[in-house]
């Protein structure tokens, strides 16, 4: 970030690779001062400092919070999966994104998702730049686009589930990175379920085992009153309705400030430019999400949208500085602790 300032760049993919470089030292600086040792330099060694990292991970306090949300065992461990690089960021024709085969808010039986061009799946999820929606791969790489319906089908029918798939285009080579069944909320669960049993895919049984009780509560979400809607000034619009509901709160920019906050029984909306899987705490203790950056498939709006809880991402034209805790929007600015709605 410091070197785009710096230089007037825009995103990562304008960086020249004397550029690239340069920064690559100074991370190799930061990993000397941090690990007491050179980063290694040879492919077997980082590759098993790699897998050794994803071990090490099952027992971060991320993990641990997200194993208690979600009821997974703690002593049924990780695997590692190592398999070759594709590269998304190789120019105009590559490209990376993240698709649902039916729509996770809704239930729409029609694919949903978001791509970018030239860029890497890290982009996308941790919602740097802002992504495309799926209907324009259509007219950019066609064939591209056919392949990817395809194989969505494929893997729709296969899992007898919806599916939240990764995915990625080497020089117009489509490559599935990953799916699983998708994280979606309480209306979409259920008009999954009847959709699926209507397309002769699974039977009633499965599709009533299909719908979490948890999700069943989203669907009492809050909303607004329609007349004190109207009496509000509002700072935003430009922003995406990444999971449902309505909620208010004293702003928060941490996802420490947000879970000491609500241990003393307080309300609050965590506002950050975008979140990582490091602000899962903060999350659950907030009663809603906003960012400036990402899109529907970002980090913010996947988990959120698991939680049931009311997240809007991508407004762009707030600028929210965690460093000095203030939010500027058109026509002011707003604080810690201030209360908003969302």
């Amino acid at each position: 970030d410091q070197y785009k300032t710096q230089h007037h760049y825009e995103s990562d993919a304008e960086i020249p690779a004397e550029g690239l470089k340069e920064i690559c030292e100074h991370f190799k600086a930061v990993y000397l001062d941090e690990a007491y040792k050179p980063f290694p330099q040879e492919p077997i060694d980082q590759l098993t400092e790699a897998i050794e990292a994803v071990f090490k991970s099952w027992d971060n306090d991320r993990a641990r919070v997200y194993r208690q949300l979600n009821e997974i065992p703690h002593d049924i461990g990780t695997a590692v999966n190592i398999q070759e690089m594709v590269f998304g960021n190789s120019g105009e024709k590559s490209g990376t994104g993240v698709a649902f085969t039916r729509n996770p808010i809704t239930g729409e039986a029609k694919l949903f998702g978001e791509y970018l061009l030239n860029a890497q799946g890290e982009d996308v999820v941790a919602g740097i730049r802002t992504p495309k929606d799926i209907e324009t791969l259509k007219e950019q790489m066609p064939h591209v686009h056919e392949q990817f319906v395809k194989v969505s089908t494929q893997l729709e029918t296969h899992y007898k589930d919806m599916q939240d798939i990764e995915f990625t285009i080497e020089n117009e080579n489509l490559y599935i990175l990953q799916t699983r069944s998708g994280k979606r909320t309480a209306n979409a669960a259920i008009h999954i379920s009847v959709d699926l049993v209507e397309e002769d895919v699974i039977s009633k049984e499965k599709a009533v085992m299909n719908v979490e009780v948890k999700s069943i509560d989203q669907l009492l979400h809050p909303n607004f009153d329609e007349l004190s809607l109207k009496q509000t000034s509002v700072i935003t619009k430009v922003g995406l309705p990444a999971s449902p509901g309505a909620a208010s709160g004293a702003i928060v920019f941490s996802a420490e400030t947000a879970k000491q906050q609500a241990e003393q029984g307080n309300k609050v909306i965590l506002m950050r430019p975008e979140t990582s899987p490091e602000d899962i705490e903060g999350m659950v203790a907030s009663e809603a999400i906003v960012t400036t950056h990402g899109g529907m498939t970002s980090h913010a709006a996947v988990v959120a949208r698991g939680m049931g809880k009311c997240c809007v991402t991508g407004c762009s034209d707030l600028e929210i500085n965690i460093t000095d805790k203030v939010v500027h929007y058109k026509g002011g600015s707003l604080y810690e602790g201030d209360i908003i709605s969302v």
